[in-house]
């Protein structure tokens, strides 16, 4: 077996540790998330720094096959490459560390994403059943924070509630993080574009529509049209979605 290691230079003073976490990552660590992809957390300095390293499951072999053939670039590289692009723009993301592959016989194993972790710990799920009067300045924060990212040059193809960290500062101002931003476009985001980015967003109807008329100030859309557009999307999306699946709060269409 073959394993390729490519480290972010800002932490080479870790690179003999971050080539062990393939050997240590079933034994080592504490698990963030469980499921086809794992997530844990390591620290390589007893507590100070703070590793989120993801392992991508084994792809089924016709994946395994264009990755593996270089036809597509694997979710790890996507991973390693798109945060710097992010932060260049202006954006908050965890900083990439490190992305290892394996690989036998010329063919894609396991492959991992090492970043820094986010100390951001607040999630859009948050927003679900939340009533008035409790996120209506986040509204209008996060829709201008979203605006400003279409109109850099960026779409977040999984733009969903457990992608979306932030946190509060004293003054009342919000800080966002976007993480698991191996799936993204560069390129202009149209009004139609941006608005279907926020169908999968949580939270009551009357905080959507907050979100929407904030957007559409913000990048000069007809406010009227955005909104229309927009609930559409949102209700065609949520009713095939609750078709196959149950939700945990109340939802609004």
């Amino acid at each position: 077996m073959e394993t390729k290691v490519r480290i972010n230079p800002r932490y080479s003073q870790f690179s003999d540790y971050i080539s062990r976490l393939p050997q240590i990552f079933t034994t080592e660590g504490d698990i963030v998330h469980e499921g086809r992809n794992m997530i844990k957390l390591f620290s390589p300095d007893g507590g100070t720094t703070l590793f989120n390293v993801k392992r991508y499951h084994i792809p089924a072999l016709p994946n395994r096959l264009i990755y593996s053939l270089a036809l597509r670039k694997p979710k790890g590289v996507r991973a390693f490459t798109y945060p710097q692009m992010l932060i260049d723009r202006g954006f908050e993301t965890p900083e990439a560390v490190a992305y290892i592959e394996e690989r036998t016989c010329g063919l894609l194993g396991y492959s991992y994403f090492v970043s820094i972790q986010c100390p951001y710990e607040r999630r859009f799920y948050e927003i679900g059943n939340a009533p008035d009067g409790t996120y209506e300045r986040l509204a209008e924060q996060f829709a201008s924070f979203t605006a400003a990212l279409h109109d850099s040059g960026v779409l977040h193809l999984d733009y969903s509630p457990g992608n979306i960290l932030f946190t509060e500062l004293p003054d009342g101002t919000y800080r966002f993080s976007l993480v698991d931003i191996n799936r993204m476009r560069f390129g202009k985001v149209t009004m139609k574009q941006g608005l279907d980015n926020l169908k999968r967003l949580w939270g009551p109807k009357r905080f959507f529509t907050m979100l929407v008329e904030r957007y559409a100030e913000c990048r000069g859309f007809a406010v009227d049209e955005a909104l229309d557009y927009a609930l559409k999307r949102r209700a065609a999306f949520w009713n095939r979605y609750m078709r196959k699946h149950e939700i945990e709060f109340r939802m609004e269409l």
